[in-house]
């Protein structure tokens, strides 16, 4: 029994959901999402609670189980919250800043970086050195942090690089005479 999937999805006030077929779409205040299950469990919509049960005893069906109920469950997140990555940068002379729809960053390369923001997700630097990623869709949310990151990982020795903000970086210790 999955113990994850056995939880009804609470949809909190201002948040509808409709099922059709095997796909649900939920509509809150910051916008609408939607996701398609496999045939291996059921959704329904009982006026504010949505419940996903397996079909079968198969092992893909518990696996699906647990799966579509925290899709299910993130999109209700999305859709009321919204999910946010927060970024750092660490070094000299390394900073962000947003123009328009592109972020532009200095990371002590030959040049300088220029980010172009998805649709869907909004990129922020209330610093110069914090970078904040903030969305509806978690897996774009975190699709795009990671594509930032990837520009300057943090290095062991110093710490210098673009980092998550609760990411700790496991220092080395340099060279000895």
């Amino acid at each position: 029994m999955s113990r994850i999937g056995k939880k009804p999805v609470e949809l909190p006030s201002g948040v509808e959901a409709s099922v059709s077929g095997q796909t649900i779409s939920v509509k809150g205040p910051k916008g609408t999402r939607d996701f398609t299950a496999t045939d291996d469990v059921t959704l329904s919509v009982d006026g504010n609670v949505v419940t996903i049960e397996p079909r079968g005893k198969s092992k893909r069906a518990r696996q699906q189980w647990g799966m579509s109920r925290t899709m299910v469950g993130n999109l209700v997140q999305g859709v009321t919250d919204g999910f946010k990555k927060e970024l750092e940068i660490n070094g000299v002379g390394y900073r962000a800043q947003m123009q328009g729809n592109t972020l532009k960053l200095s990371l002590g390369l030959s040049h300088e970086v220029n980010f172009e923001v998805p649709a869907g997700v909004t990129v922020t630097t209330p610093k110069q050195t914090e970078i904040v990623v903030e969305g509806i869709d978690q897996q774009l949310v975190g699709q795009v942090a990671a594509n930032i990151r990837e520009w300057r990982k943090p290095e062991p020795y110093k710490g210098k690089g673009i980092k998550y903000k609760d990411e700790y970086i496991f220092r080395k210790e340099g060279k000895k005479k």
